[in-house]
Formats: structure tokens, sequence, C-alpha cells
């Protein structure tokens, strides 16, 4: 509405602006014709009509009739300013006045004068087709720009979309142009082998700590288990088993950290179909004795993700249950739409709703005493392994009175 406003507005001002311009050209053609005409009223000449000879106070003296032309106008038209006469219901005629002096020098003015009715209808015209004319040229302008500027921002836009998808090691297409954007492909590929090379030294950083802690923990924790199994006299067997058990969740931390690490970098194998069920039958047979984990799942539900993946995602959550559960870990798997719906709860205290989204960044830990065993990356690597597959993880208040963990992975077809 307003770009119509404007547009009128300007076609209005482009058609006042050409019959000013008509207007003046017929002017100087009044003032030449009666400045022709001059030579012959000195030599006493009748002149045509519509030229007329007047005094300096506007009376003809040519013998013919009066002239419309009030004393204001014919002051104006004695110092050569041009003036229309005319108003509602009269032709509009437009006066030019060249003062000319008789041989005896009696001062007479020579009138010449034109109707504006030809400058009236050319305005109509202007301004019936001028509207149009300017909306056209304005929807045209509008357009070759709009083309242009696609035009120019066609490499960038495939940049943006090349860039959204770059991987690993890929870089990003240089256009052929020597151009601005050419210049800010090859520093973007800069960026990225940057990238590339700093997060190689983190993963070679996290191979070389978890192969190089794996071995003497792996030593630590047999020569523990070695001295229960077979304690010598006067030896503290509790103390073995406390190292034991202190080497077991190192180990575990340190798998927790690699399987991390691999995620963040993005080092995530082929996704496949597990069927859930086995594979939480699997995991309870892994747990070691404590509270009864019951599952229950009725139908075969399968989720796009590995085998691997899927294990540390329930070892997780079934060791963080069997921690704060009292007597009952329950494991549901079942089918949501396109979802594989996996639910683990307790009968343990539960998570308050305030700390629900807080428990699965790193190294989040509810019982601030220490109490409770694990290191806080259990339930981060769980998100982070799930998430980078598709899926989501959120905490609920379980029906069993303590805590859910709710887990959703893309299904498989």
């Amino acid at each position: 509405m307003v770009a119509l406003v404007v547009l009128g507005a300007l076609a209005r001002l482009g058609a006042g602006l050409l019959l000013s311009a008509v207007v003046e050209a017929g002017d100087g053609e009044l003032r030449e014709r009666a400045a022709a005409a001059a030579p012959a009223v000195r030599n006493g000449e009748p002149l045509p009509p519509p030229l007329r000879v007047t005094d300096v106070a506007g009376t003809p003296v040519d013998g013919r009739g009066p002239l419309p032309l009030a004393e204001p106008v014919v002051r104006a038209l004695a110092s050569g300013e041009p003036v229309t006469v005319g108003g509602p219901g009269t032709e509009p005629r437009r006066y030019v006045a060249v003062p000319v002096t008789l041989p005896d020098g009696t001062p007479r003015l020579v009138v010449a004068s034109r109707d504006l009715l030809g400058a009236a209808s050319l305005l109509g015209d202007a301004a019936f087709w001028f509207v149009p004319g300017v909306v056209v040229a304005a929807v045209a302008l509008a357009a070759a720009a709009w083309f242009a500027a696609g035009a120019a921002l066609r490499p960038v836009t495939r940049l943006r979309t090349a860039a959204a998808q770059v991987g690993e090691g890929e870089r990003l297409p240089v256009p052929p142009a020597h151009d601005e954007v050419a210049a800010l492909a090859v520093e973007l590929n800069a960026l990225l082998a940057r990238r590339d090379d700093a997060v190689s030294t983190v993963r070679r950083f996290a191979d070389d700590a978890a192969h190089e802690l794996r071995s003497p923990i792996a030593s630590v924790r047999a020569q523990a288990e070695v001295a229960v199994a077979h304690p010598r006299p006067g030896e503290d067997t509790e103390a073995w088993r406390s190292v034991a058990q202190d080497a077991e969740r190192l180990s575990s931390l340190v798998t927790d950290l690699l399987a991390l690490a691999r995620a963040d970098g993005g080092r995530l194998p082929q996704a496949q179909p597990v069927d859930l069920g086995e594979a939480v039958a699997q995991a309870v047979e892994r747990q070691p004795d404590g509270p009864v984990t019951t599952v229950w799942a009725p139908t075969a539900v399968s989720a796009l993700s590995t085998p691997a993946e899927v294990g540390l995602v329930l070892d997780n959550l079934l060791g963080n249950a069997r921690r704060h559960a009292t007597t009952v870990v329950k494991v549901s798997v079942v089918p949501a739409g396109s979802s594989a719906r996996l639910l683990v709860d307790d009968d343990g205290p539960g998570i308050p709703d305030d700390e629900r989204a807080r428990v699965f960044d790193r190294f989040t830990r509810l019982d601030a005493t220490g109490g409770t065993p694990g290191s806080g990356l259990g339930l981060a690597l769980v998100a982070r392994l799930v998430e980078s597959r598709g899926g989501a993880v959120r905490a609920a208040r379980s029906p069993e009175g303590g805590a859910r963990i709710e887990v959703r992975w893309p299904s498989a077809p």
C-alpha cells in the first residue's frame, strides 16, 4: 500500500514537471511571436489575431474588443512575467507581453496569448499513462534487481549449502572467479584444515591415553582380584577388594571418556538395526547382584544405532538405576511411532524437578556427599550417544516412585 502511494505521488510529480516544461516552452514561443511583431507596431501596421496591442494600463489600442486583464495582471505582463488568466467555467489562457516604444515615445504592450486546453489534455494523458508506466517500470526494476542480487549471491548460497554439509576431511568448493567469494572459500578451507588438525590431535591424545591407561588398570585389577581370591596370611582382603572395585570403576571411566571423545569427534560407525529386547537381556545378564531387574518387552523393537553403543547406553542406565534403587529396577521396551522407546525405572529417591535437565551434563552428580559411587559421566554419555543418532533422552518421575530415564532412538524400518 505504501509503495502504491509513493508511486502515485511520483507519477503526479512527474506529470506536473512535464506540464511545467510544456507551459515554459509555450511561453518562449509566445514571447518570440510578440517580439517579432514589435516592428509592425512601430510602423502602425495591424497585427493578426491572437496578437493584441495595449497601452501600459492594459487598454486595447488596436480597435478590437477588450481583454480580460486586471490591473495586477497588466503590471505582471509589463514586467515580463507570463500570466495565466481563467477560472472555473472559463477557458484558461496564457498571456505574455513585450513592451514596445512608438516613434513618438508612446509606450505600448504587444500581448500574445494561447489557450491551455492542449496542455491540460497533455497533463491528463500523462497522468493516465505515467502511473501505470511508473508501476511497470518499478516492477521491472525490482525484478531486475532481484535477479541481479540472486545471481550475485548464488555463489554465496552454494558456499553456505556446502558448509552445512561439510564433514571431517572435506573442503568447500572454491568458485572459479577470483572475487571475494572465492577468497572467503579459501579462508574457510584453511579454517577447516586447522579444525581437522585440532580434532586429530585431541583424538590421538584420547586414544593414546586410553590405551596407556587400560593396561595398568587391568593389571592392578587382576592382581587385586587374585589377592582377594587367594589371600595370603596377614593380608587385608577387604583392602584388596576395594582396590579391585576402584580399578573396575576407573576402567569404566576410561571407557566412557573414550566413547565420549569418539562421539564428539564424529567418529561414529554406520547405524544398523539393533534389537532392543535382546540388547536389554544381555545387559541385564552383565549386571552384578543387586536390586531385582525386570524386563517388559512385549514386541520386537529395533533401534537405529550399533550394538556397542546400545550396550554402553544400557550398561550406564542400568548401573545408574541399580545404584539408586531400593529394591526394583524395571526396563521397558515399546514402539512409539517412528521411534524405538526405552524406559528405565527405579524405586529410589528420584531426581528433583529442577535437576532433571542438569543430570545429562558432564561430571554432574546430585549426591554432593560422594556417598553414591559414580563419575558423573554415565548419563552424559547416554545423551551424547543417543542424540548423535537423532534420538532424545529425558528424565522424569517413575511410577515406581523413583527416577525414570526415557530414551528414544529412530526406529529401524
